[in-house]
Parts: structure tokens; C-alpha cells; sequence
């Protein structure tokens, strides 16, 4: 399980790349990332009556983080 992992996956900007996406984690949740890695999601084929459309591709990170560090937590202050 990723969990068990210490893996966390984020929705992501679709031009960030894998250093940028790094840099941010680690500036935003102060922890050490092992390793990043990206899927691009595609869209969904949308239809409304005879008009068919499509829901816009999207990008997602696996972030690693190393053993030992922290683990992020999104709804500390909650």
C-alpha cells in the first residue's frame, strides 16, 4: 500500500516537471523527498444532448518521501 510507503500523490500543474515538483514539496512541507513520479491523466469524453466535449487532461505526482522524515499532514490545524 502506498501508505505503508511513505507515498503521497498530489494533483499537479501539467507543464511542473519532476525537479519543480520536488523543490515545492520539500519547501512547503519541510521534508525530504526521495522520489517523484508522473502520470498525465486523460480527460474524460463529456456529452450534453448531441454536443460531446471533453473534461481537460490533468497531471498527477507520486512524491516519496525518505525514511525517517515526517509524514505530511494535510488537516493538522483542523
Amino acid at each position: 500500500m502506498k501508505a505503508d510507503k511513505n507515498i503521497v500523490c498530489f494533483e499537479v500543474a501539467r507543464h511542473a516537471n519532476k525537479i519543480q515538483i520536488k523543490a515545492a514539496v520539500e519547501k512547503m512541507f519541510g521534508v525530504k523527498v526521495e522520489e517523484v513520479t508522473t502520470a498525465t491523466v486523460h480527460g474524460k469524453k463529456r456529452r450534453v444532448g448531441k454536443s460531446i466535449g471533453h473534461k481537460p487532461d490533468w497531471k498527477k505526482a507520486y512524491v516519496k518521501i525518505k525514511e525517517g522524515e515526517k509524514k505530511i499532514e494535510f488537516f493538522e490545524g483542523m
